[in-house]
């Protein structure tokens, strides 16, 4: 009889058959192991087993007792595996398959989460200091541009806005929206020079690049759009006493002037697109990234657009177009992108009024 039998059965060797008590050895070694499982950290013992290390000093005994000459079936690694498996009870097994599948529904919630907006925050160099300054700068000059340093030169040139003709008055705003432009995209300049260099992710404007499916699914949402204007408009609907006016792109489509619809569109869908999108998406979403998440920043510089448009009645409708303009740039990190599917937004608004 061998030294490793003898070590468990000293005085009983000699009366006990060989095949009983191999039997025995077993169910020995299962109850110690199952012992041990609840004794120590069953994740640790599974890694053991992964790593090929035995978790328990039983299992190396059990495993020695394959070569003593007797029957192999009982020392087989998969029978003593069985065995285990079918007399251990689980009694935590529901917690661990309900904890695994949260985790499971945690990690695909942020892997779509990160496919549908696939992007990460900005490096951005400067506080919120500059960003406030930076936008406070920015409204001011676009109120004193448009209606006070325009006016005034327009005036000091012999003009007045009411005697313009459709064409003067097409011309006048594209002279006053050209200039708001400039004077935000010089603020910003200015600003930011003492930040320069920065990284290619700013300001990146590109024809290339995999930005034509996004632009195509948020020209999808257009119609939605429209249907949010409707909605506005029976939540905050005008006032009895609030006078109807007319806009000057609207009196130039009723004169059917080709010339001034002409510039009218020329402000619609190219000037305003262009600095809307440098200051709201190219500036403002990116900085809000510093202090919160890309999602946070896409909706706080959503609502931002919508204010500075002071339109009550058209607050939810532009609130989910920056909301989608946003998304298309903070997937293509390029402003053409974003510009793209403003600019024909409001193309789209345009034709809609030749109607």
């Amino acid at each position: 009889m061998s030294a490793s039998l003898l070590a468990y059965h000293p005085s009983s060797v000699n009366r006990i058959p060989n095949s009983t008590l191999v039997r025995a050895r077993v169910r020995v070694g299962v109850v110690k192991v199952r012992k041990q499982v609840f004794t120590f950290n069953p994740i640790s013992s599974f890694v053991d087993s992964l790593a090929g290390r035995s978790p328990s000093n039983n299992r190396w005994r059990i495993f020695c007792l394959r070569h003593e000459g007797s029957p192999s079936e009982f020392f087989k690694p998969e029978a003593g595996e069985n065995n285990f498996s079918q007399e251990v009870p689980a009694f935590d097994q529901p917690n661990n398959v309900n904890g695994i599948s949260d985790l499971r529904k945690v990690g695909i919630i942020n892997q779509a989460r990160d496919a549908f907006f696939r992007a990460e925050p900005w490096v951005v160099p400067w506080t919120a200091k500059t960003v406030i300054q930076v936008m406070l700068l920015w409204v001011s000059s676009f109120w004193l541009v448009g209606s006070w340093i325009v006016p005034f030169l327009a005036y000091a040139l012999g003009f007045r806005k009411e005697s313009l003709t459709y064409r003067g008055q097409a011309l006048y705003s594209l002279l006053t929206d050209v200039a708001e432009g400039l004077t935000g995209i010089a603020i910003l300049h200015r600003c930011l020079a003492r930040f320069h260099p920065l990284s290619s992710d700013w300001f990146r404007f590109s024809f290339r690049g995999k930005w034509q499916i996004d632009v195509g699914l948020g020209c999808l949402m257009f119609p939605l759009v429209n249907q949010l204007s409707q909605v506005n408009l029976n939540l905050f609907p005008l006032l009895p006493s609030s006078p109807v006016t007319v806009s000057n792109v609207e009196q130039s489509i009723v004169a059917r002037d080709p010339i001034a619809m002409t510039l009218y569109a020329i402000v619609v869908a190219v000037c305003a697109p262009i600095w809307e999108e440098v200051v709201f998406r190219g500036f403002l979403l990116p900085s809000l990234t510093k202090y919160m998440p890309v999602w946070s920043s896409i909706l706080v510089s959503s609502v931002a657009f919508a204010l500075a448009h002071f339109n009550v009645q058209r607050m939810l409708p532009l609130i989910f177009l920056g909301i989608v303009m946003g998304v298309v740039f903070a997937r293509t990190r390029n402003l053409f992108a974003s510009i793209l599917l403003h600019s024909l937004w409001n193309a789209f608004v345009f034709l809609d009024l030749l109607k």
